[in-house]
Parts: structure tokens; sequence; C-alpha cells
């Protein structure tokens, strides 16, 4: 009993600093909610030699069958340079309730019945097509605010993150403080998603720009603004922003890519 309501505590606070931190950000330009409450599945994809566009053609003659059977719709890009993957899929579930109810299980069915291609068949084309795949599944922010984001949105950001032992509440609070340091300096949000289960990762961000020239904007910046945006958002300086991160994290991977026409 006595370690269930150390637990129970421990939830409760992780929530709480949840709730404060949504509010910061909420006053600082943000989405009213920051709070990781929509389950989705992250996959990573690499293709395999000379197939990539083989591999896309493949999951757009798939993406009729999940709007139908209602997993739709993916938000999809594909990585210029970064990590090994190829693409990168993020697939909304709801819950896991949600996603294996009764109504949502007969849908699938009906949708994969009515396919060009069986599950197996596409399964077996999938292998050939790719050469490594990993699978996450994350809490991240709600569905509607996902698809704001990626609304005319063409250029794409991802920080993937393996925190130290017991820092992940610290690491996603340093997230948030990055966060509010970015809408001060007239950057877009940056969304938040936390493993729930799968592969290693214990949280990665996801930034959605118009173009390279969005993302790498906000160098006119003076000084002083970046200065005080740095004290808004909790940190003593720009400076100490990137070094305060590296203290939380066992390893960290970038990736940039562009939208899939």
């Amino acid at each position: 009993m006595r370690n269930r309501s150390k637990k129970t505590s421990l939830v409760l606070l992780f929530f709480t600093l949840l709730v404060f931190l949504s509010l910061a950000v909420s006053e600082a330009g943000g989405p009213p909610s920051a709070k990781p409450a929509y389950l989705y599945k992250t996959t990573f994809v690499r293709a395999a030699p000379g197939r990539l566009l083989d591999l896309i053609a493949l999951y757009k003659s798939r993406m009729a069958v999940d709007d139908a059977s209602g997993d739709g719709p993916l938000f999809w890009w594909r990585h210029t340079q970064g990590d090994q993957w190829d693409l990168m899929l993020l697939s909304p579930m709801g819950s896991y309730a949600e996603y294996y109810s009764k109504d949502r299980l007969a849908r699938r069915k009906k949708a994969a019945g009515d396919a060009a291609l069986s599950r197996d068949e596409f399964d077996q084309k999938l292998n050939a097509c790719s050469a490594w795949r990993e699978d996450i599944f994350v809490m991240g922010p709600s569905l509607e605010s996902v698809k704001k984001a990626f609304e005319g949105t063409a250029y794409y950001h991802i920080e993937i993150f393996v925190s130290l032992p017991g820092k992940q509440e610290e690491l996603f609070k340093e997230r948030e403080m990055e966060n509010i340091y970015a809408v001060e300096t007239g950057r877009p949000y940056n969304m938040i998603f936390v493993r729930d289960q799968g592969a290693v990762w214990d949280l990665f961000t996801l930034g959605c720009y118009r173009d390279l020239q969005h993302w790498a904007g906000t160098g006119d910046l003076s000084k002083e603004k970046r200065e005080a945006a740095a004290h808004k958002a909790g940190f003593a300086s720009p400076d100490e922003i990137g070094p305060y991160m590296r203290t939380l994290i066992d390893m960290h991977r970038d990736t940039m890519g562009v939208a899939i026409k």
C-alpha cells in the first residue's frame, strides 16, 4: 500500500507539473494544453536499397483502407538528413480501448476485405521494400492540434531522446521550457510525444514549418530579446539552453525532412 501511495503521488505531481507548464506555454502564445493525452503509433522505416519510391507508393495505396477503417489520417514525411530511417509515420489511435473497440475492428475488417491488397500481401510487399522498421507508441497532443500543425507545412524537424535514469519528467519540463523560448522568439511550438511502449526513446519533439527558411528564422532578433525570452522560459541565458538539456539525456538524435507529395 505504501508503494502504491508513493506511485500515485508521483503521478499526481507529474500531471500537476504538466498543467503548470501548459498554462505557461499558453501565456507565451502556444497551444492551450500541452498535456500528452492522445495515443499515436509512430513508425520509422528505412527503405530497402533503391526501393524508397516503391515504399512511398505502397503506403499511399494503403491510405484509402486506413481512412475507410477509421485509422486515418496518416501524418508522414521523408527525411533529408539526420537519422538512418527514410520515413516517419504518425498514426492516430486515440486510446487502446478506442482503437481495438468492436466497431473499429469491424470497420478495419470490412476495409481490408474491400482493399486491392490483402493485409498479407501488403506485409509481403512492405518486407520487400523496407530494410528496417521501428515502432513506438506515444502519448501526444490532441488530434486536432496535430492536424493544425501539419496544415500548410512542408518541412519538419524531429528531436528524439533517451533520458538519463530518473530524468524523464525533468526532460519533459525542459522541452516545454524550450517551447516557451521558441514562441517568445517567433518560432512555432514543437509538439511533444511521450513514450508509452515500444522502442527505447523516452520522448520526441516534432516541429512543423512552411519551409527551410521558416525553420531557420529569427536570426535577426537582438541579444536583449533572446535574453528576455530565455528568462521567461526559466533559463539563465540562451547560451545555457543546450548545455542544460544535455545534462538530462543519454542519447539524442535530430532528423530533418520534407513533405511527401
